[in-house]
């Protein structure tokens, strides 16, 4: 008799396709942690030691200088208004990207990646076409005494713009992989549209929505192109953190250009601490889901 032979199944399939030869691994381990080295770890090493060099009181004094100051509040002033404008302008545009089909659905989306493929530079000069003194909005705005551009309002709208993608792509691709059976169950039940957002989509968003929050106030306070053209380069009125280490550094005071960089490095450090904790949570949140 011939012996029936089976194939393999499915899941030795996956075991095989993730069982490379010891080399293989090793290398590709070894490639990634060079490239980290050589690209991440000694980069950052060096802006804290190029920071400190000097010494600490070197390094208090560069970072409580009234312009460094001023350049730090400005960073987080500009942040805590782009974050939640970004918020709810991401989180209402997923919801109607996710669960209604309308005309112009394939529009919305492009134009929520357009920050993502225009350069922020040209983003800025935009703004500038538009409410610079010279632009379609200028002579209107100076007859009222309205002053966007080398001001707050203009670094907060370059920002804005630069960081829309953000929240609402972590959100779409979340919102339509949950489908709308939830939303629909809660309606017949009687719930409004409120408490239909509160207690059924929110839950099934948050971790998303917090992930892409936090990517997108780490690229608001790192914000350069667009926030360079529109800010004027005011020392202790428009600069925001990465133009005052640009200043500094264009004037040779790298002791403070490092000093200032090295809190921006710390706010990058801290965003990646959370985006890494956010990330945990979710995958146990997931398991515990897949278990119920």
């Amino acid at each position: 008799m011939t012996a029936i032979t089976f194939p393999p199944s499915s899941e030795a399939h996956k075991e095989r396709a993730t069982q490379e030869p010891t080399w293989v691994r090793y290398a590709l381990i070894g490639l990634a942690l060079a490239f980290l080295t050589l690209f991440l770890f000694i980069p950052l090493i060096s802006v804290f030691y190029e920071a400190l060099k000097k010494g600490v009181d070197v390094y208090l004094a560069a970072i409580t200088d009234p312009d460094a100051v001023s350049a730090i509040q400005l960073t987080l002033i500009v942040a805590a208004i782009a974050v939640p404008l970004n918020l709810i302008f991401g989180v209402a545009a997923a919801w109607a990207i996710a669960k209604f089909e309308f005309r112009g659905k394939n529009l919305l989306i492009t134009l929520i990646d357009l920050p993502f493929s225009v350069s922020p530079v040209v983003s800025g000069l935009i703004y500038v076409l538009i409410f610079g003194l010279q632009g379609w909005l200028g002579p209107w705005l100076a007859e009222h005494d309205i002053q966007i551009i080398f001001a707050v309002p203009g670094i907060v709208l370059a920002t804005v713009f630069v960081t829309v993608p953000f929240i609402a792509r972590e959100l779409i691709p979340l919102m339509q992989a949950q489908g709308t059976e939830e939303e629909e169950a809660a309606v017949v039940l009687g719930a409004s549209g409120w408490q239909t957002f509160y207690r059924v989509t929110l839950p099934n968003i948050k971790w998303g929505l917090l992930y892409g929050s936090i990517l997108c106030n780490a690229r608001a306070m790192g914000e350069f192109g667009a926030v360079s053209v529109v800010s004027g380069h005011i020392r202790g009125s428009t600069n925001t953190m990465p133009l005052h280490v640009e200043i500094l550094y264009n004037e040779y005071n790298f002791a403070a250009a490092f000093a200032v960089a090295s809190l921006l490095a710390l706010l990058a450090l801290v965003t990646l601490a959370l985006k890494t904790l956010v990330e945990s949570r979710n995958r146990q949140h997931q398991k515990q889901r897949g278990h119920q």
